[in-house]
C-alpha cells in the first residue's frame, strides 16, 4: 500500500489540483476481476472509467474482457470511431440525432447494440432503421430488483420483470424486418450496488445479506426463465449479461450467463470499502492543496468538492485518503472552493504546511473523470505518464 511521503515525493512539481491513477494497483484489480469472472466474459463498463487509454489498458490485458458497456449514443459513436468492438448501449436512447449515427455505425459493420425495455423502443429504433435501411440488434433490459411487502429492494430500470412482460416486447421485436434480439441485460443492483460491510450499521449489514442471499437465488430463477422462454420463441441469444463489480461471485455461477459487467471495481472507489465479499485496491484519487491553517488542528484545503452522483447523503461525499486521520468536518464537508479537514488527536502523520497536498478518494469511480483532464499514471515510484479523461479530450457525453 502507498505511503503518504511516497505520493507527496512522486507528484513533487505538478500543479494541483491533480487526479491519478496508480497502475500498480489498477493491474492487480485487472487480474483479480478476470479471476474473479471464472469461466465467463466481462464487458467494462465505461461510465466507471471514463478514459480511452484506461479502457485500453483493461481491454489489452487478457481475452476475458471483450466488449464494452456505454452509457449515452454519443459516447458509444466516440468509441467505435476510437475503435473499441461489440458496443452495447446499457441504457435506452431514444433521440434520433444520437441514434442515427450508431445505426450508420452499424451499416458499415460495427458491432453496436441499443437497449430497449419497451415496445416504443422497438418502434422508435425500426423507424430509424427504415430511414437507413440498415436492420440494427437490440437487448432486453431485464429487471432483477425484487419486491418484498413495503420494500423495493433494488433499482428502478426497466418495466421488464419477468416473462409475462417481456414476451409481448419479445414478439413485436420478432415480428419486425429492421430490428432482432441480439441479447438480454439484467442487472441486479441489490447485490452488485449495496454494500453489507457499512460502519457502524451492524443491524442494517445483517439484514442486507440476508436480502442479498435470497435475491440471488430469485435473480437466477428469473433470468433462465427469460432465457429458455425466448428460445422457445425461436428467439438465439448472442449474450446474456449479467451484474456488476459487486455482484461477479453469484453472477458468475449462473449457467444462463454468458458475461458479466464490471467497471467500479478497476479503480475501487470508497462505497467498495464496504463490501464483505471482496476487495480491490485503490486505485484513482486526486490531491488537493492546503492553503490555510486555521488552528494547529485543522487544515484547510483549496477546493475538492467532487460528490458522487445518488441519493444526497455523507457517502457520497469524496474523503481524505493519505495522510491518515484526516476528516472532514459534519457541517461543511467538501466544499467546491474549499474543504477544511480536522487533524486527529490519535494522528500519526508529518507536519501539514501550506502548499502540501492532501490525497483524496472519490466516492464513486468514473465521475472523477469529469473533474480533470488527464489521470497522472504513475507505476513503482515514478510518473510514467498521462491518461486522458475523456474531458481531456473535448468530450462531455452527459
Amino acid at each position: 500500500m502507498p505511503d503518504y511521503a511516497t505520493y507527496k515525493s512522486i507528484f513533487a512539481g505538478i500543479p494541483m489540483p491533480y487526479a491519478f491513477i496508480d497502475l500498480d494497483m489498477l493491474d492487480r484489480n485487472i487480474r483479480d476481476i478476470a479471476k474473479a469472472a471464472g469461466n465467463k466474459k466481462i464487458r467494462i463498463a465505461s461510465k466507471s472509467i471514463r478514459s480511452v487509454d484506461v479502457l485500453r489498458r483493461i481491454m489489452r490485458s487478457d481475452d476475458v474482457y471483450e466488449g464494452v458497456m456505454c452509457y449515452t449514443a454519443k459516447e458509444a459513436a466516440f468509441l467505435a470511431h476510437e475503435g473499441f468492438q461489440d458496443l452495447l448501449l446499457g441504457y435506452p436512447t431514444w433521440d434520433a440525432q444520437g441514434v442515427l449515427p450508431l445505426i450508420d455505425l452499424i451499416g458499415e459493420g460495427h458491432v453496436i447494440t441499443f437497449m430497449v425495455d419497451s415496445i416504443a423502443h422497438v418502434e422508435q429504433l425500426e423507424r430509424l432503421a427504415k430511414r437507413r435501411g440498415v436492420r440494427v440488434p437490440v437487448c432486453l433490459d431485464i429487471d432483477m430488483s425484487a419486491n418484498y411487502p413495503g420494500l423495493r429492494f433494488g433499482v428502478w430500470r426497466s418495466p421488464l420483470d419477468g416473462w409475462d412482460s417481456v414476451r409481448p416486447v419479445a414478439e413485436r421485436i420478432q415480428a419486425s424486418p429492421w430490428v432482432r434480439l441480439d441479447g438480454i441485460m439484467g442487472y441486479e443492483a441489490q447485490i452488485a450496488g449495496v454494500g453489507d460491510r457499512v460502519p457502524g450499521q451492524a443491524l442494517k449489514n445483517a439484514i442486507v445479506r440476508y436480502l442479498k442471499r435470497r435475491s440471488v437465488k430469485d435473480v437466477a430463477s428469473r433470468r433462465e426463465e427469460v432465457v429458455s422462454r425466448l428460445r422457445e420463441l425461436g428467439l438465439p441469444l448472442r449474450f446474456v449479461n449479467a451484474g456488476g463489480t459487486g455482484s461477479l461471485a453469484s453472477s458468475r455461477t449462473e449457467k444462463a450467463v454468458t458475461e458479466m459487467t464490471a467497471g467500479s471495481g478497476f479503480y475501487s472507489p470508497l462505497l467498495f470499502d464496504n463490501y464483505r465479499s471482496f476487495r480491490y485496491m485503490p486505485a484513482a484519487g486526486f490531491a488537493v492543496e492546503i492553503v490555510r491553517k486555521p488552528r494547529r488542528d485543522i487544515v484547510t484545503c483549496l477546493g475538492g468538492g467532487y460528490t458522487a452522483s445518488g441519493a444526497a447523503d455523507g457517502t457520497k461525499l469524496p474523503r481524505p485518503y493519505l495522510p491518515a486521520g484526516l476528516s472532514l468536518f459534519p457541517l461543511e464537508g467538501a466544499g467546491e472552493v474549499q474543504t477544511p479537514l480536522l487533524i486527529g488527536k490519535k494522528a500519526e502523520m508529518p507536519d501539514l504546511n501550506i502548499g502540501d497536498p492532501v490525497f483524496f478518494r472519490h466516492a464513486k469511480a468514473g465521475e472523477l473523470c469529469e473533474r480533470f483532464n488527464c489521470l497522472y499514471a504513475i507505476s513503482d515510484g515514478s510518473i510514467v505518464g498521462e491518461y486522458a479523461t475523456y474531458r481531456g479530450v473535448g468530450e462531455n457525453f452527459l
